[in-house]
């Protein structure tokens, strides 16, 4: 075979344990119907657009005839399904708002599989041709409980993570990692199950489906969408001097892609900002703003033809959880896609800071990438808008005891949805007895839960509670009265895995951290900067 001119930006890469111990397209947003005017009329009949935006996608493909059931349960047929948790672990459900309503998380999972005659020629690569898949891409979608915004979370591939217990659908077990190991690997350790339950071990975000797709479903789907405007700041060539590189050249400006030229879009690294996945995860973002804008403004899919060709690239190109039984599902996930304004979506990368044993990798921003896990758990907007301010807890009128004959048990509570962490009741409680609490202990129960609390059992030990919540730096907001404690407990949850001080920038606000790079979905003046020494004259 020859040279392929999709190849891969460099060699896939995996990582032994730490030595010390470590895209969906988005649907149309509406829009009239094309054709099918009433002579003398100047719109379409308002029978019309109502019964194209309500049928189901049988109705809408295919009509009501036998042929019609035959086609459906044919795209049912190509859907291709795997377990959401493969690791064995209970996903936590969600809470309702006041209103009654849940919020709904999707993880859309890249893989870079070459088991295929077309995903070898796409994926180039031959050293790993027919080698296990990797979830080179990796992006959590949000969309809040009242379907008024939505929040894209990227976690570059290269982020060193614990990875929990998985399941091969072989059989084979995987047991939770001692170190740290690359995140892409957890497709190989389990399928997307496992991305799924590593993602949960680290975040503690419920998530309620997954969608992957690999090179050659990629390719399908972006012919089936049409073309896609995109730019770059300077003439780009994604080839360095060892051949390395996805192959995408452009011309300074915008562009519209599709089809071999948009993978080659999503795989660039070599050529964009920095040449790391920093740059690759922009880039993607950036493609899936301007694809839901020329969806929605273009309303490209209101053409039954172009929506039958997408219909049939997605089923086929997709894996999709258990949940997700038929068709009907995926344009009911559609339907709450419509819902969200373009402009109240916010997409962004998770904080990252170069691994402590390998420059090459990165590992969460302590502090900013756990608040962002918190702003999605808590269904508050990464935009910022819709808002308000929390009312500060009142101070304890009762007296504070000398800290020396306060008693403090602390618990661990970060093993959400996966292993807790170890050590972490222990290490609190050294602080604790640094500072003066020498009444503090560890206790030996495990109490998962995803934020740190300290609680009391009596009004007469609030301002006990108030000064160790101080002491740690647990935001007053934690604090609370509870009858199930016999004294002042910690628990120390699964948003404060690491350190002796509460991670402050968690807590101090409700507003996304500016490492986390956010971009609006309404903005089409974003342009991606190119790399020195990948441009062409």
């Amino acid at each position: 075979m020859g040279q392929s001119s999709v190849r891969g930006d460099d060699t896939r890469e995996r990582v032994p344990r730490e030595r010390s111990g470590g895209a969906t397209a988005a649907p149309a947003g509406g829009g009239t119907r094309g054709g099918g005017r009433r002579r003398g009329h100047g719109k379409p009949r308002k029978r019309r657009i109502l019964r194209w935006t309500a049928l189901t996608v049988s109705v809408l493909i295919l009509g009501t005839g036998g042929a019609g059931y035959l086609y459906y349960e044919h795209l049912n047929d190509s859907i291709k399904r795997e377990a959401l948790n493969l690791g064995g672990k209970k996903m936590a459900g969600h809470k309702a708002n006041a209103a009654g309503q849940t919020p709904l998380n999707i993880l859309l999972i890249g893989s870079d599989a070459r088991d295929t005659a077309a995903n070898k020629k796409l994926g180039g690569g031959r050293a790993h041709f027919d080698g296990p898949a990797l979830a080179d891409v990796q992006m959590l979608v949000h969309l809040s409980a009242d379907r008024t915004n939505m929040s894209v979370v990227s976690m570059p591939r290269d982020t060193m993570v614990k990875m929990p217990k998985c399941t091969a659908p072989d059989g084979t077990e995987y047991a939770a990692s001692t170190g740290r190991m690359q995140t892409n690997l957890s497709l190989d350790r389990g399928g997307p199950g496992c991305t799924v339950a590593a993602w949960h071990e680290l975040t503690g975000i419920t998530i309620d489906h997954f969608m992957m797709v690999d090179f050659a479903g990629v390719v399908s789907m972006a012919d089936a969408i049409g073309g896609v405007p995109v730019c770059v700041d300077a003439n780009v060539y994604s080839r360095n001097s060892k051949g390395e590189g996805s192959g995408l050249k452009l011309r300074e400006g915008t562009t519209s892609i599709k089809g071999e030229q948009a993978l080659q879009w999503l795989r660039t690294r070599y050529g964009f900002e920095d040449g790391t996945d920093l740059g690759r995860t922009r880039a993607q973002h950036m493609y899936m703003n301007s694809m839901i804008r020329e969806l929605r403004e273009n309303a490209k899919l209101t053409n039954p033809n172009k929506l039958r060709k997408l219909a049939e690239a997605a089923t086929d190109a997709l894996t999709v959880d258990d949940r997700i039984d038929t068709v009907t599902d995926l344009l009911d996930l559609a339907d709450e896609f419509k819902k969200i304004p373009t402009g109240r979506i916010t997409m962004t990368t998770m904080p990252t800071i170069p691994y402590t044993y390998d420059r090459n990798r990165v590992e969460p921003t302590p502090g900013d990438a756990e608040k962002l896990f918190r702003l999605v758990r808590d269904d508050i907007p990464l935009d910022g808008k819709g808002v308000k301010a929390k009312p500060k807890p009142p101070k304890s009128k009762d007296p504070v005891a000398p800290v020396g004959e306060i008693a403090v048990i602390v618990q661990n509570g970060t093993g959400v949805g996966g292993q807790p962490t170890n050590g972490r009741s222990t290490s609190v409680t050294a602080s604790l007895v640094a500072q003066g609490f020498t009444l503090a202990r560890a206790g030996d129960q495990l109490t998962p839960q995803e934020k740190t609390t300290v609680t009391y059992p009596s009004v007469d030990l609030q301002g006990d509670a108030q000064a160790v919540a101080k002491s740690l730096g647990v935001p007053m907001s934690a604090v609370k009265r509870s009858t199930e404690v016999t004294g002042v407990t910690v628990v120390v949850g699964a948003d404060w895995r690491t350190g002796t001080a509460y991670p402050k920038a968690s807590e101090d606000d409700d507003k996304a951290p500016k490492s986390a790079r956010l971009s609006n979905g309404a903005d089409s003046t974003d342009c991606m900067h190119v790399q020195e020494g990948f441009t062409w004259s």
